[in-house]
């Protein structure tokens, strides 16, 4: 570059946003050359030795590439939510470099990953691009560094590991103390917990906090598509003293905002809990990452996956309670995923203490909306009609649980004969 600042510049943006040239991402670093010489045919073959990979140097101050370290990766994912298998973790990573060789194992409660890339430049790249990523929107969080090895010597290809350079290895169960070649290290026993646990053994209690909307899809680099899990969620911890239609009443509302509930079931001998079928597992996932941990009635609820794929209805020799305690909301108008394309879709966002209103007939002021959500209990501390769109408006309440509260009772309040309130979670603030 002409200069030192135009360099920083570059390598600033850079940073930010990697280029990419036929869809392969672009690194740009600092080198530890002052400058290139190009004025004649010794001088070039000299700078080509000299930017060869295996003779570069670290830059310091974390500058340049640090070319001796390993092209095996180890990698720990956090937030186990979704089983990660090998082919999603060979999927991730080759977009970096070739991938040669997997080995997957669980050690200290966490599932864990030796990838070898064919260079240690591929490795450097990936490990810098993907540390701290999420696979799946809200969990598996990718923890990456390099490994001691320099090379893993696989036996056997199958669901625990993998040598892709290889075809003809056998599928036979892995020899833990050779899978790390002639290091001397060897990998924990492998078995039958060696293997992902699978997603509803994991409460997602863990989860780390999910910023801006889960509608889009994962983070750019891992475009992964979340496996297909069921639909049913668990809610557990409601508050006991508050009546079953108004727990029924709540999960319609209160997750029909991340997708279309179908069923809920407030469990028998355990009222405190209840069973939420979604459409499907996206807006399950939705529902979960944004509800689990939020205060209801005065609770801290929790939201996870439930074992059962499906809510079932009671059977016709059922009792009246147990009749009571299931309902079907399949047919429902509230649905509001139900068109494909909707712009429902482009407005999910976490629990917020200010709601978006929608649906406001001409004939409703700013006082009768104050007043009914003042008439039911909730602070108003601030109230705003969309200039271009008097159809709609913002109301910031008390808090979060308070907004929660306010969207249960008044989403589909009626204002007039043919024109109910729609409630929604918004991400800006008065």
């Amino acid at each position: 570059m002409a200069s030192d600042e135009a360099s920083v510049a570059m390598v600033n943006y850079y940073t930010s946003a990697p280029p990419t040239v036929r869809n392969q991402p672009i690194f740009i670093q600092y080198s530890n050359h002052r400058e290139l010489k190009t004025d004649n045919l010794t001088n070039q073959v000299r700078s080509s030795t000299a930017l060869h990979p295996g003779n570069m140097a670290s830059g310091g101050e974390g500058r340049g590439l640090i070319f001796g370290q390993s092209p095996v990766l180890r990698i720990i994912v956090e937030n186990l939510f979704y089983p990660v298998t090998l082919e999603v973790l060979q999927q991730i990573f080759s977009k970096f470099g070739s991938v040669l060789k997997i080995i997957t194992f669980t050690k200290n409660n966490q599932f864990q990953a030796l990838l070898q890339f064919s260079d240690a430049v591929h490795a450097h790249h990936a490990k810098a691009s993907l540390e701290g990523q999420n696979i799946y929107n809200g969990c598996c969080t990718l923890r990456i560094d390099f490994s001691k090895l320099s090379a893993l010597n696989v036996k056997y290809n199958n669901d625990k590991s993998r040598d892709f350079t290889r075809t003809d290895l056998p599928t036979g169960e892995l020899d833990p103390a050779a899978a790390f070649g002639e290091s001397g290290q060897s990998l924990p026993p492998y078995g039958a917990a060696a293997f992902p646990p699978t997603f509803h053994q994991h409460t997602g209690l863990a989860m780390a906090p999910v910023h801006g909307s889960l509608v889009s899809p994962p983070r750019v680099s891992l475009q992964v598509a979340p496996p297909g899990v069921h639909s049913v969620l668990l809610v557990s911890n409601l508050n006991p003293e508050v009546r079953v239609h108004t727990h029924t009443h709540t999960h319609t509302h209160t997750h029909s905002v991340y997708g279309d509930v179908q069923r809920v079931k407030i469990l028998f001998n355990k009222k405190e809990n209840a069973l939420v079928q979604m459409s499907d597992a996206t807006q399950a996932q939705l529902a979960m990452s944004h509800l689990n941990g939020q205060r209801l009635h005065g609770n801290v609820i929790r939201v996870m996956l439930s074992k059962h794929p499906v809510v079932q209805l009671p059977r016709g020799g059922a009792g009246q309670e147990e009749q009571v305690l299931t309902r079907d909301f399949s047919g429902s108008a509230l649905h509001r995923f139900k068109k494909p394309g909707s712009k429902n879709f482009n407005n999910i966002f976490p629990p917020s203490a200010t709601l978006h209103l929608s649906n406001i007939p001409s004939s409703v002021s700013e006082d009768v909306l104050k007043d009914l959500f003042c008439s039911s209990g909730f602070t108003v501390k601030a109230f705003k009609f969309f200039q271009k769109d008097r159809k709609m408006a913002l109301i910031q309440l008390a808090s979060v649980e308070e907004a929660i509260e306010a969207l249960i009772a008044l989403h589909d309040h009626q204002l007039d004969h043919n024109q109910h309130l729609r409630v929604s979670f918004s991400k800006s603030t008065i």
